[in-house]
């Protein structure tokens, strides 16, 4: 398998509580299908972006491209600061495109049919360690990927490593 060009995909969905709204954060590698970052909060604000940016961050290739939508969030002089001072290239969705943001909408449907939708959430803090547990303990370890052959993110990595 040869070896992909590095980006990363960055959007948001929501999970219903008892409580109300969780915003959820989520950056995912393109190459591996690994959630590099994640963040949850009760507001979809910059700062849930850039603590889910600042969760992936770590050695990223040079010029590695930073895919996101055109949100307020990612707009942000804020967040579009915090990926030049870590070398990434951002790149936003074209208007109309809705083909540009699968890979993440597809780790975005897996976690609800797989989590979300299989219960309620009686509070935040409960989802919030729900979601901790699935991307932490089985999404990124476990979860078999046919995009990947067959083989969970991790195990990918270490493939290709």
């Amino acid at each position: 398998m040869g070896r992909r060009a590095a980006g990363q995909r960055s959007y948001i969905t929501y999970v219903w509580t008892h409580d109300g709204w969780l915003y959820l954060a989520v950056i995912l590698d393109l190459h591996s299908r690994r959630v590099t970052g994640w963040a949850v909060s009760d507001r979809m604000k910059r700062d849930l972006a850039i603590r889910a940016l600042d969760m992936a961050v770590r050695q990223p290739p040079a010029g590695c491209l930073f895919h996101s939508d055109r949100g307020s969030q990612y707009c942000s002089y804020d967040y579009q600061k915090k990926l030049q001072a870590h070398g990434l290239r951002p790149s936003m969705s074209g208007k109309g495109n809705y083909y540009d943001n699968a890979s993440v909408e597809t780790f975005f449907k897996s976690l609800k049919a797989e989590l979300i939708w299989r219960q309620s959430w009686p509070t935040r803090r409960q989802a919030d360690a729900a979601i901790f547990q699935y991307i932490n303990g089985f999404y990124n370890s476990r979860r078999r990927h046919s995009y990947l052959g067959g083989i969970s993110p991790l195990g990918f990595e270490a493939k290709v490593a």
